[in-house]
Order: structure tokens, then sequence, then C-alpha cells
């Protein structure tokens, strides 16, 4: 193994030296789903809006702890501004829906030969809701919405995406503790599999290596993504069709994340094995500067398009780009993270979203040069009273990314 734990280790003997980390942190509790429904509840008060749907997925798991996959057949939750919640399911789900209940609420099913949209209605009018505006979830399926407006009366049906978005990109404590320790894990694991590399190794191998490690820290389901790259590949942000193997002074980008109690690590690191030349170098130093013009520009009250022109600005300042030309930055500097791995707020241009204590993204403003490397130095960032804070330390060198003394 080199000085700085790139290389000299096995995928066995790692880990067999991995012990999870000590936490204290526990799963969202009932208490805190209903201060979400409650205060989805003043939101739509104060915008007059007479109900809200949320779908199965993330938005229902957020406000009543349900944990259901959107499918074909309407599955989700009547949200009314009286702190009620009436859920929809089919009937022959009704068993196991009242299984995953966290918040209670009425359950009314449909039957397979029936229509939804009409429940969905007819719920609103035992509810002496007959007009105004109703909200849906953004992420309801296309064919569900287009019911809604063939059934729809005397409402106004719009999108329900600025009052969820209010209440999910604002991150409680014990999300924020959540997030920390399964950033704190995915680190260690990139830490490790650094120390497995090897001339030839295959990025398969690398990415079951990476799977394995996030179980042995105490996730069951091991990695909830990983993207490996060497060389060229790297230069793709999401990699390619058939991954190269590694070889002696190849740059080497590991991105990857875990899930624990629904919430989602993601980070990413980019380094050389072997010796850097010149290019690379030069690009690496340039994406870290990049990345910590990102962080100084994360200011309370700002925008979020702030920090994706402060990036660019940099970057035009060393002549890559402009914009999103390559060499540069071809794709936003960061997006929110939680529940999701891409959600609210957007680290994007013209998103004038102001920063907000609790909020929290990542901040990797990925350089790609055509043809021969990306560097994707990727951290997550939350925002408190005092400001942006870290959730994991930025890479320290090119060779040295882990700051190894």
């Amino acid at each position: 193994m080199n000085k700085f734990g790139i290389g000299g280790s096995t995928s066995a003997i790692e880990l067999a030296k991995i012990k999870p980390l000590q936490n204290s942190v526990k799963p969202i509790q009932k208490a805190e789903y209903k201060q979400r429904i409650y205060k989805i509840c003043g939101l739509m008060k104060a915008n007059n809006v007479k109900a809200i749907y949320v779908n199965a997925g993330a938005n229902l798991l957020y406000f009543t702890g349900t944990h259901w996959n959107a499918s074909e057949r309407m599955v989700g939750a009547i949200l009314l501004p009286n702190e009620q919640v009436h859920y929809i399911a089919p009937n022959f789900e009704k068993g196991t829906i009242q299984d995953f209940l966290e918040v209670e609420g009425e359950i009314h099913c449909w039957e397979e030969d029936e229509n939804p949209q009409q429940l969905f209605f007819d719920i609103l009018k035992d509810n002496h809701i007959c007009d105004g505006e109703i909200q849906i979830d953004e992420t309801t399926p296309f064919s569900i919405i287009n019911g809604f407006s063939e059934q729809k009366e005397t409402f106004k049906i719009t999108i329900a995406t600025a009052l969820i978005s209010e209440c999910r990109m604002i991150k409680s404590a014990a999300e924020i503790a959540i997030m920390q320790h399964v950033m704190d894990i995915t680190m260690e694991v990139q830490k490790a599999a650094a120390r497995i590399l090897r001339v030839g190794i295959s990025a398969k191998e690398v990415e079951n290596f990476i799977h394995e490690a996030h179980k042995k820290h105490g996730v069951s389901s091991g990695s909830y993504f990983c993207i490996v790259l060497f060389g060229v590949d790297s230069s793709f942000p999401h990699g390619v069709k058939n991954p190269k193997n590694l070889e002696l002074n190849d740059i080497v980008l590991v991105d990857t994340g875990c899930q624990l109690y629904d919430y989602i690590s993601d980070i990413t690191r980019t380094y050389v094995f072997g010796e850097a030349n010149e290019l690379q170098r030069k690009i690496w130093n340039i994406e870290k500067e990049t990345q910590q013009a990102a962080f100084e520009a994360a200011i309370l009250g700002d925008s979020c398009s702030s920090i994706d022109e402060a990036s660019r600005k940099t970057l035009e300042k060393h002549t890559l780009g402009p914009d999103y030309k390559l060499p540069g930055l071809p794709h936003r500097t960061g997006h929110g993270i939680g529940l999701q791995i891409h959600e609210y707020p957007y680290i994007v241009r013209g998103n004038n979203t102001n920063l907000k204590v609790g909020m929290t993204f990542s901040n990797e403003p990925m350089i790609c040069v055509s043809n021969e490397f990306g560097i994707r130095l990727e951290d997550h960032i939350y925002m408190t009273q005092n400001g942006a804070k870290w959730f994991t330390e930025p890479a320290y060198s090119i060779e040295n990314p882990f700051g190894v003394l």
C-alpha cells in the first residue's frame, strides 16, 4: 500500500477489518410525521388549498411514514387542512396498507373495476369540499393525474410542488443526524475501496466490494448505488456501458452511497492510481478550488443559483467553459438530498430559491475533459444558523484524497 492509502490491500482483508461505526440515530418517529402534516396543513390554509393528494413513494413516506412503491394503481393519501389523512388503496391491498401505516387515517378502497379518481372526489364531498383549489403531488403518474382531470367538476387542479418542497427541503435535526451517520459510513467505505485497488482490477470488483462494505457497516441493503470509473471512462459523469479495468496512473472516480432509515448518502472521490500528470493535477486542483468557491457561496438568504454561478465564475477564471461547455462543468453544481438522492433544492442557474436553515444539498462541480478524464469531488452541505457546514471533509489532494498522514 502506498503511503496515502491507495492500493496494497485486498477485499478480504478490508472487509475483515470493518467494525460498524458507533451511533445513536433512530428512525423518524411518529411524532415527527404528525409535525410534518401540521406544517403542510398550515401552508394549505395560508394558500387557500382545500386538499393535497400525495402519491405512493417518497412524498407519501415523508408525510405519513407509509412505505409503498408507486405503480399504475392509485395508492396515496389525501391531506386536508384540518390535519385529517384519508388513504386511497385497492381493496385487496387494504390489510397490507393497514400494516404499513404510521399515521392514523381512514382507508378508502376501490375495486379493480372501479374508478379511484372518482373515489377521490367522493371523499372530498363527504368532507364538505365541493370547490376550490386542490393540489396533486408532482410525482403522480400522468395516467392518474389525467383521471383527475376527467373527473373534475368545480375544482381547480394544480401541482403541489411548492408546498411539498417547502416542507421537504427543510430537514429536521433527526433527519440530519441520520444523514450524517450514513455519510460517515460511506466515507469509510470510500477509504477502504481505495486500499483494494491494483492494476487490472475491474470496476465491477470494486463495486461488489463497496456493496459488501456498506453491509458490513450495518446497512443491510448494501450500496444504494455505485459508479466506479477508471481513466477516460471518468469523463462520462454517470458512467459507460463497458467500464475499463484499472491501469497505472489512471484517474479513479468512485461515486457511491447507501440508505438507512430511508435517508441516503452520496459521496464522490476522484484521485490518481499512481502518479498524476500535469493536466490531471491541474484540473484536480481547479475542481477543488471550484468546490470551495461553491461552499463559500452557500450563504443564508442568498439563492441556490448564486452557488452555481460561483462555480462557473471560478471555472471561467481558468478558461474552462463557459456555461455548460467542455472542458468544464456540463451539469448543475448540486442537488438536494434526503429521502431521495436527487430532490429539492437544485443548485442550478436560475433557481432563485433562498437558502434556509435545514437545507441539505450536494456540492459537486465536476470538470469533464473530453477523451481524457473527469474530476468530480462531491460532498454535501447542510445549512445551519451559523451558515454552511460540511457533512464530510473535502478531499485533500489528487494523490492523497483522504488526507492520510
